[in-house]
């Protein structure tokens, strides 16, 4: 049997001289304590482990590691969060905008309550609508009450309803939506076809609830992977072109992901910057090993990453 947690919590005092014990240099201790009581011990180790010499289980820290070298790997990291949530974003309004035009003027404004245009509807949609009225209706949005006032309609067009939906919601929607022309017409105005798109939106969500929840992010092996396009229709990563390079294309790690981000917004925002912010990102902290987070060493001149840096 396994044993029962036992540690009793520590001061700040002794958390700091704990992690001085253990080799690693403080360059300022009243800095450090201030950092210990308002970010955590808890949630600044995911950026010291690194710091540690192997075995990493002897909690030993290498030669010159420092406390100041773990907090610039957290700030490069809610930094890094923060650029991808706000891409994230406009992914999802654009995705949001696909939907509701291509199945409104397909199936009619309601097209998400239709359990015929749907796989599984016993189970998976019928509690993804379920959900959606939830949000409906405990929705305290002016148009949302606007509508309910003005109208007798149990349900509102889509339209309405997308907007006030969770992106898990909208996630599920489209994974669930039976394939034919109008799914392959979303997936295709974003370059990908169909299972992809669907794999990718669930990538998205799960991204988006690490960088909301303020995870650690960079140097992260992701336990969602998104599915790898056998024939993206829009500038992708030169990998991928061979069949024998797909395992090599590790898409569980940051570069694949942030990859993923880039090769959408070609359709969402072709003028991104999101290139040259990260760019600048990792200009602001040199010290970031970006191998740690699945970058090859050529990354820069992959076309998908290259073509945007003229971008304004």
């Amino acid at each position: 049997m396994t044993p029962q947690y036992s540690k009793p919590p520590l001061s700040y005092a002794d958390q700091l001289n704990l992690l001085k014990s253990r080799g690693l240099s403080i360059e300022d201790d009243a800095k450090a304590l201030h950092l210990l009581e308002h970010i955590g011990y808890y949630r600044l180790s995911g950026y010291w482990y690194s710091l540690l010499a192997l075995p990493k289980a002897s909690h030993q820290f290498k030669l010159q590691a420092s406390f100041n070298t773990a907090f610039r790997l957290y700030c490069f990291d809610r930094e890094l969060r923060q650029l991808v949530l706000g891409e994230i974003e406009k992914i999802e309004v654009a995705v949001k905008a696909q939907m509701i035009n291509v199945l409104s003027h397909q199936f009619g404004p309601i097209w998400y309550a239709d359990q015929r245009k749907f796989n599984n509807h016993k189970d998976n949609h019928t509690a993804t609508l379920r959900k959606l009225l939830e949000d409906y209706h405990q929705s305290r949005e002016d148009f949302v009450i606007a509508f309910r006032n003005k109208y007798s309609d149990p349900l509102p067009p889509s339209w309405i309803i997308m907007e006030v939906a969770p992106f898990g919601r909208v996630s599920s929607l489209y994974k669930d939506l039976r394939g034919g022309r109008s799914k392959r017409a979303i997936a295709d105005h974003f370059g990908l076809d169909d299972s992809t798109m669907a794999s990718w939106l669930h990538c998205l969500v799960y991204l988006r609830n690490i960088c909301a929840h303020h995870s650690r992010f960079w140097n992260r092996e992701f336990s969602i992977a998104p599915r790898i396009p056998r024939k993206p229709g829009n500038a992708w990563l030169i990998d991928t072109a061979a069949q024998t390079a797909h395992a090599r294309l590790q898409n569980n790690r940051a570069y694949f992901v942030l990859s993923m981000i880039l090769y959408l917004l070609q359709t969402v925002n072709p003028k991104n910057t999101f290139v040259r912010k990260f760019r600048r990102l990792l200009e602001k902290y040199p010290n970031i090993d970006i191998k740690a987070m699945g970058f090859p060493t050529e990354w820069a001149r992959e076309l998908l990453w290259d073509q945007h840096l003229d971008c304004n």
